[in-house]
C-alpha cells in the first residue's frame, strides 16, 4: 500500500499514511476487488457488513435492510446465511459488490466486478450501477474488459501501453 502522498477527496485532502482518515474512507469509498476478498468464516450477510462493523460492534437495522436490498438486486437473496466456500465465482463477485455498496458510498472503485458473472447478471448490475450513479449521485470508476460494460459508462478512459488515452 501507498506510504506517502496525498489526494484530495471530498473537499478534502487525505494523506495516504494518515490512519484517522481510514474511517472516512469506509464511509465514503467502497471498494470492488478482483479476488473478492470475503472472509470464510462469515456469512454471506455478514461479509456484506463487514463494512458497518469499523464504526459499530454491529449492524443496525437499517444497514441489514439496507444489505438485504442488495442482495434482492443482485439476484443472492437465497445466499444470505451461505459460507464463501459453497459460493460461485458470479455469486461471491455479486457479494463483494453488495458489501463495497453497503454503506452508499460517494465513490465506487470497481475492478472488473461483473468478470465472472454471466450476460444477464452482468446487465443487472450494470443497471444497478446506473441506477445509483443517477439516484444517489455515486461517482463509480470501474475497470473492464467488457466493450458492452464500458458502452454503459459515461465517460470511457483507455489504458494503452502504460498510458491513459
Amino acid at each position: 500500500p501507498p506510504d506517502e502522498g496525498s489526494y484530495r477527496f471530498d473537499g478534502g485532502e487525505m494523506l495516504a499514511t494518515d490512519t484517522d482518515q481510514a474511517s472516512i474512507r469506509n464511509r465514503k469509498i467502497g471498494f470492488v476487488f478482483q479476488e473478492h476478498r470475503l472472509l470464510p468464516q462469515f456469512t454471506v450477510l455478514d461479509n456484506i457488513l463487514l463494512p458497518t462493523l469499523a464504526s459499530q460492534s454491529q449492524a443496525d437495522d437499517l444497514q441489514t435492510a439496507y444489505a438485504c436490498r442488495l442482495m434482492e438486486l443482485t439476484g443472492i437473496a437465497d445466499l444470505a446465511d451461505k459460507y464463501p466456500s459453497t459460493l460461485s465465482g458470479g455469486e461471491s463477485s455479486r457479494t463483494a459488490l453488495c458489501r463495497a455498496l453497503v454503506m452508499a458510498p460517494a465513490l465506487l472503485l470497481a475492478d472488473e466486478p461483473t468478470g465472472q458473472l454471466d450476460a444477464a447478471n452482468s446487465r443487472n448490475i450494470v443497471s444497478l450501477l446506473k441506477q445509483l450513479n443517477k439516484e444517489l449521485g455515486t461517482t463509480i470508476l470501474m475497470v473492464t474488459h467488457s466493450a458492452e460494460v464500458a458502452a454503459a459508462a459515461q465517460r470511457i478512459l483507455t489504458l494503452e501501453n502504460g498510458a491513459i488515452q
